[in-house]
């Protein structure tokens, strides 16, 4: 059978008493505003102070807070109207553009942290070639090839996807359109389409996983040695990179990579990892900061003046 008779799916509900379903309610609202107006704050903090502007790990760390707020949008406003209604569906193409947009983003951002880990090694390790090597060019580069990446692995995943007729059920005990449980709805054979998958999701895990692992031994190694106060806001502003990947990782392995399988659980590791997460990464990298807090007090400074100028 070739082509897709299902036209929309069902999203299944959350189970729990309705103070439960309420405080997911608030918990998903307040993150998802913290995602949005955090990683403005940001984002724009970044892009109006020119030390920041052009210091490398602060480059980054606003596209980061550009994908964070990409990827806490792939599924939080749906979910806080489905779970406003008490349930929902979403159409096909609805389907399809959420598992582009998510592995799209998520790879991006998988590639971004690794950009981070290796700009840090280079600035610690290499702290005498740091500007020659870590120059707006090159920066500029890595992040290209970041976004060329993820989009190559987004659209092979919902090509492979698209390929499998569905004719069967369509439920879905997720509130947004997992691949692995998409393709259990498949009524076809989808092992050669599982393999194709897992194989890109190593393409990109495995690379990612191991440089980021070797550039952070390498820095803690090297941060062993120095005990000074440029060792020590070396070793905070690693911690905060690591907590973030920690963050990011943690909770899609947990969901992934387990043997056993409880729905319920699974459904909160993935409001974890696709809107609270993105809502502690502006928190993590401004409260631990100093330069961006310096950086924010000036715009606020300058806010200020111009909504409320002095009148003589």
């Amino acid at each position: 059978m070739n082509g897709s008779i299902v036209t929309e799916f069902v999203f299944l509900d959350f189970s729990g008493s309705r103070s439960a379903l309420l405080f997911l309610l608030i918990l998903v609202l307040t993150c998802y505003t913290i995602v949005l107006l955090g990683n403005l704050l940001i984002m724009v903090t970044v892009w109006t102070d020119a030390k920041l502007f052009h210091c490398p790990m602060y480059f980054f760390l606003a596209n980061l807070s550009l994908l964070d707020v990409s990827l806490g949008s792939v599924a939080a406003p749906k979910l806080l109207t489905d779970l406003l209604n008490g349930g929902g569906t979403i159409s096909y193409a609805g389907c399809m553009t959420q598992i582009l947009t998510f592995h799209l983003f998520a790879a991006v951002e998988m590639f971004l942290l690794t950009v981070m880990a290796y700009d840090r090694y280079v600035a610690i390790c290499h702290p005498l070639r740091y500007a020659t090597i870590m120059d707006r060019q090159r920066c500029s580069s890595l992040l290209i090839l970041s976004w060329t990446g993820g989009i190559i692995h987004g659209i092979f995943q919902t090509v492979v996807t698209t390929k499998l007729p569905f004719c069967t059920s369509n439920v879905l005990d997720n509130f947004f359109c997992d691949i692995t449980q998409v393709m259990k709805l498949s009524c076809s054979d989808v092992h050669v389409s599982e393999i194709l998958l897992v194989f890109s999701d190593s393409v990109i895990i495995t690379p990612c996983f191991l440089t980021l692992l070797v550039s952070y031994v390498t820095i803690l190694v090297t941060l062993c040695g120095r005990f000074g106060k440029g060792g020590r806001k070396g070793l905070s502003t690693c911690g905060s990179h690591l907590m973030v990947v920690f963050l990011f990782y943690g909770p899609i392995v947990f969901v992934y990579m387990k043997p056993s399988s409880n729905n319920q659980v699974d459904k909160m590791a993935a409001v974890f990892y696709m809107v609270v997460t993105p809502a502690l990464n502006p928190l993590i990298y401004t409260l631990r900061n100093q330069e961006m807090k310096g950086a924010m007090g000036k715009l606020k400074s300058k806010c200020k003046h111009f909504l409320l100028p002095q009148w003589e």
